[in-house]
């Protein structure tokens, strides 16, 4: 902020002290209130000249209905930026975070259980977007079946991550047809993204259906396999393409990310108003929104603050978000973050959110090298 240079020692002072104070007890604060707390002994005169000047520069604001004054977004900007002293995290609460993370066997539990430590640890909403499917890397596919159409599909991610679905087949295979299919895409997939995955296998049905097009029955009469240039895709492998379609389609989203303590949010008067609250668990509903803004802190480096309107998503526009990034093998592959009002104590929530981003990495890389 350019105007904030002409801003002396004695003003970032009594900007900072009132931003404490007003995050503390979240009323406007007078004059009286900064001569106690800043330990500037200033009359009550010199304050009110510099609230003035503050308010000119559009650092605080005097609401309505008092003489006090309260931070604004720029306010609350320039505290972050340059007053604030982060506060390290308590021992009890680190180990309640490493406690709370080792217990979880896979990276599901451990990505909700990251969600909730930071909801409960900060009273506010905790959010941990899922690993990203492209940086997700597929081992092993196993195909069980269970009754008529019905298959398990279990498969193993990274190193030693094991998933499970069940799947709905066109017919009814045997075990060694699932045998086969399992054996073939083991042996063209393993090791690739389940982004990738996903891709090949819909350039592959996709392929077989436009030489099937192609045909329009003009040589049918050739052997399978004889009738174009390419060879066809045996009946085998076309099943198994399609079951694994089934299996890593990704058409439900609901799960891009975990939130948890939404309802914590309603506890904070300046979140209270009805409107706003409609507006916030709405934008939690529908999800795009607040993925495209993860997303976006996906892309910086250590831990990122959109105080109120900064985010550029009006739901959030009393709302501060704090986030940081987490990485497996040293790709970036999610971000983590707390959701709460724009007064919150950000020393404290700042620490919360880094070292919550490092426990989950940690806790997410393959602790084995060991091939399947």
């Amino acid at each position: 902020m350019g105007n904030t240079q002409f801003l002396n020692e004695r003003s970032l002072q009594l900007l900072k002290t009132l931003v404490e104070r007003y995050i503390s007890d979240g009323q406007p604060v007078g004059s009286r209130a900064l001569s106690k707390d800043s330990d500037l002994n200033l009359s009550p005169a010199t304050i009110r000249n510099v609230m003035a000047d503050l308010e000119d520069l559009g650092l605080v604001h005097s609401p309505h209905t008092s003489a006090g004054r309260v931070p604004t977004v720029s306010g609350y900007r320039l505290f972050v930026d340059t007053l604030l002293t982060v506060k390290p995290m308590e021992s009890k609460d680190l180990t309640r975070l490493h406690q709370g993370l080792s217990l979880s066997e896979d990276s599901s539990d451990m990505i909700g259980a990251a969600s909730r430590l930071l909801s409960e640890l900060t009273q506010m909403a905790g959010v941990v977007t899922l690993p990203k499917r492209e940086l997700v890397c597929l081992r092993h596919i196993e195909f069980l079946s269970l009754s008529h159409t019905r298959v398990l599909v279990i498969f193993v991610t990274n190193e030693q991550e094991v998933h499970n679905k069940i799947i709905h087949t066109s017919k009814v295979f045997s075990p060694a047809e699932l045998q086969q299919a399992a054996n073939y895409l083991n042996s063209i997939y393993s090791g690739r993204s389940l982004d990738a995955v996903r891709k090949a296998v819909l350039k592959e049905l996709q392929e077989d259906q436009e030489r099937m097009t192609n045909l329009s029955g003009t040589d049918l009469h050739l052997p399978e396999g004889c009738r174009t240039g390419k060879p066809d895709m045996s009946q085998g492998m076309l099943d198994a393409v399609k079951m694994a379609q089934l299996a890593f389609d990704q058409d439900n989203k609901k799960d891009d990310y975990v939130l948890t303590g939404e309802t914590n949010l309603m506890g904070f008067s300046e979140l209270s108003d009805m409107e706003r609250l409609k507006n916030l668990f709405e934008a939690f509903s529908q999800k795009q929104g607040v993925i495209h803004l993860l997303d976006q802190c996906m892309k910086a480096d250590g831990v990122q603050i959109f105080i109120g309107e900064e985010s550029g998503y009006r739901a959030f526009d009393h709302c501060s978000l704090v986030t940081s990034s987490y990485s497996v093998s040293d790709e970036v592959v999610g971000v983590l973050g707390v959701i709460g009002p724009t007064r919150m104590a950000y020393e404290k929530i700042i620490p919360f959110v880094d070292v919550t981003a490092k426990l989950l990495g940690a806790a997410l890389n393959p602790k084995s090298t060991t091939p399947l």
